[in-house]
Parts: C-alpha cells; structure tokens; sequence
C-alpha cells in the first residue's frame, strides 16, 4: 500500500507554453489527476475505516437514558382501612435515568468471522487500487507511444516532401534548357501538394493522438505539448514466464479475495442459528414525587448485572436457505476466477503471439526500409540523369512511405504487446 501511495507525487502543471513531456513524467500525471484512482482511493479508505472490531459488533455497547415527567392529576382513592382520599389537580414527578453497559459474549463465531471479512475488503479494495493503477499506467504507455509513433510516420513523409521538392527542382531546371514539358512540371507539383495535404492529415492524427493524451493526464484538451521519444522494445520476454506470472495480476488476487469474502459471508450466516449470549451491566436511579395518593415520594437506585441468552427456534428456515444462497454466490466467485485466469491467459497468449510476430518482421522491415531509402536516393539520381522517368520515382517514393509506416506499426504493435503482457503480470515499470 506504501508504494502505491508513494507513486502518487503532485506534479506541477503544464502552462499553456509549449512544453516537453516524458513518459515518466506522464505517468507520474495522470496517476496523480486520475478520477478512476481517486475514487479507488476513496474505497479504500472507507473500508479501512469499516475494518474494526466495533462494526463487526466485538466491542462494549454504552447506553444512558433519563427521563423527566411531570404530571397533573386527579386522584380518587379508597383505602382497605375505610380512607378515603380525594385530590383533584395534584402534581406528581416520575425521575429516571441509568446507565446501560452490554457486550456480546457469543454469538456463534460471528462477530470474528465478520471482523475477518472487513479485513478482506480492505485488502480486496488495496488490490482494485493497485489494478486501476496498472491500467492507468498502461493506458498512459500506450497513448504515449502511439504519439511517438505517428510522430514517426510524419518524419517519413517531410523526408518524401524533401524528394519531391528536389524532383521539383530537377524538372524546373530541365525545363529551362529543354528538356522537360510542362506536363512533368504539373505532375511533379501535384505529387508534391498531394504529399502536403497528406503530411497535413498526418498532423491532424498527431494533434488527436496528443488530445487523448491530454484526456487521460486529466489536462486540459488545448494544452501544448511537445514529445521526442522513440519506442524501444524489450526483446527477452518469454511466454512461460508470462503465464507463470499471470497469478500476481492485482484483479485475480481481487477475486481470489471476493471467494474469501463469500466463505466467510457463509460462516456468518450460519453463525445466526447459533444461540447468542451477551453480558449486562448497568446503574439506574429512579424517583417519583405526588402530592396526593398513598405513594407521596419514592426513590430507588443501585446497579445491576445479567445475562442475556437468545435462542433461534424457527423463524421459517430463513437462515438456512441465506446460507444456502452464500454457498451458491462462493460457487460463482470461484467461476469467476476461472473466467478472469481463463480471459487473461488467452490474453496473455495473443499479446505474445503478436508481441513475436512483430519482432519477426521488425529486423526485416528495418532492412527493408534503409534499403527503401537507398533506392529512393538511386533513382532520384538516375531522374537527374533522365535515365529514370517520373513514374520510377513516384513509385521509390511510395515504396519508401510504405516501408515507413510498416516500420512504425511493426515497433508500435510490439510495444503495445509488450505493456499488455506486463500489465496482466503487474511488472509494469517506468
């Protein structure tokens, strides 16, 4: 719990000046602005509040009274010795008050075994703090890093732009001695505006990108920031050690609490057709005061103890049949579990499926892309030279923008299996 709350630093906020941002320094945001967490937090204080030996009903139960009555009476009596009394409008006082002490002695188990749940909520609300906490974390990465990766992709088209400015260049100066028409000219400019508007597009994907950031850092939607970063994949995960390690995931450890809540929810329960005994203790003073009738004045104190047994006869078989519904809903929080275990290792499975894939093709599409980038600088050459037409470096320019975006979606779609697998095995780190 420390190092939870210890991850949840105050960081000052970003001006509305252009400013950097990192991915720890991201985390560390939305960790700390995050409504989800803070209602998390929230439930965790409350249970560790509820989580005392007073609510389970283990401690002494206090009670003082008093009560004052005055009355306005008419009295007519008449006494076995032939008196007769006769009083209208007589006042009289009734004083009480006392002091109640009780505590329950037995009950069944029940006051433990509730004590014992209470505990079992606080942990079971520590661990959904801890797996909103790693979803946050992982949702931060990966909104973070698709940035970078559009960013990426952006970079390849200003490289396409500069061929075709230079393309641009090569036929404007061959049409001044000759040998280009004006159909190259037009062709050549539209490639390159058709590269601008697409650039234009790309930057708009880029401010969206930055947008949901924002969204997730709880900033505001307009805020200006500036990320530089690159995506750096971790190449030695295993699949074993992956699903060996699916059991610290926080939200199965929740539920593996939930069971536990249930099987004591069923000792509960039982614990009602058990007798119950309680000790009493307490002081009581009493005072009555007429000014008529036989009793003129009557006072009477002192302290008292008891016991108090309570034994459930038949009350129509309802504790029974809400001990039967406990042990059905231990059923299901176990079913439960073995749905989470199943849903995460098929997870855990694909994300490493893809997270494989991707590192596959990644060295590859590496080597396809500088070789992409050679062969766009060949033929815009052998275009100077007018051995090579328009149409070649059209298509070395699309080939080089394909090989890029490749690239990118290769490392984006690693890393991003790579943050689910850690997620689901709570090692994320930053």
């Amino acid at each position: 719990m420390k190092k939870i709350l210890a991850i949840l630093i105050l960081i000052s906020s970003y001006s509305r000046a252009q400013q950097p941002l990192y991915l720890k320094d991201a985390i560390n945001i939305a960790l700390k602005n995050s409504l989800d967490i803070q209602l998390s937090k929230n439930n965790v204080e409350a249970n560790t509040i509820y989580n005392n030996y007073g609510i389970a009903g283990g401690l002494p139960l206090i009670t003082g009274t008093a009560n004052d009555i005055e009355q306005l009476t008419n009295i007519n009596q008449k006494l076995s010795n032939g008196t007769v009394i006769k009083r209208y409008g007589a006042t009289a006082n009734n004083l009480t008050s006392g002091v109640t002490a009780s505590i329950l002695l037995y009950n069944g188990m029940r006051v433990v075994t509730t004590k014992k749940r209470l505990e079992e909520l606080q942990q079971q609300s520590e661990q959904l703090l801890n797996a909103q906490i790693q979803n946050i974390i992982a949702a931060m990465m990966t909104n973070y890093y698709d940035v970078v990766r559009q960013q990426s992709y952006l970079k390849t088209l200003e490289q396409s732009i500069e061929v075709s400015k230079q393309r641009l260049n090569i036929v404007q100066i061959q049409q001044s001695v000759g040998l280009a028409n004006n159909a190259d000219l037009f062709q050549t400019q539209l490639d390159l505006n058709a590269l601008i508007q697409a650039r234009e597009s790309q930057q708009l994907i880029i401010d969206q990108a930055k947008t949901n950031l924002l969204t997730l850092l709880t900033l505001k939607a307009d805020s200006a920031i500036s990320i530089s970063d690159t995506i750096i994949v971790e190449r030695n995960i295993s699949l074993e050690n992956i699903l060996s390690n699916l059991h610290q995931s926080p939200e199965v450890h929740a539920v593996e609490e939930q069971i536990r809540i249930n099987e004591l929810i069923e000792k509960e329960t039982a614990a009602q057709r058990y007798p119950s005994v309680s000790f009493n203790s307490g002081y009581n003073f009493n005072l009555s005061k007429s000014s008529g009738g036989f009793n003129l004045y009557n006072e009477n104190y002192g302290p008292f103890i008891g016991l108090y047994l309570s034994v459930p006869i038949y009350n129509g078989s309802v504790y029974k049949r809400q001990q039967h519904v406990a042990e059905i809903n231990t059923q299901s929080a176990v079913i439960q579990k073995d749905i989470l275990v199943r849903d995460n290792t098929s997870s855990a499975v694909k994300s490493y499926q893809s997270y494989q894939n991707a590192l596959q093709q990644l060295e590859t599409e590496k080597q396809n892309y500088s070789l992409a980038q050679q062969l766009l600088d060949l033929v815009l050459q052998r275009f100077e030279l007018r051995v090579a037409t328009i149409v070649d470096v059209e298509i070395a320019q699309q080939t080089f923008q394909d090989a890029g975006y490749r690239l990118v979606n290769l490392s984006f779609a690693a890393k991003a299996a790579e943050i689910e697998m850690k997620r689901l095995t709570n090692q994320l780190s930053f």
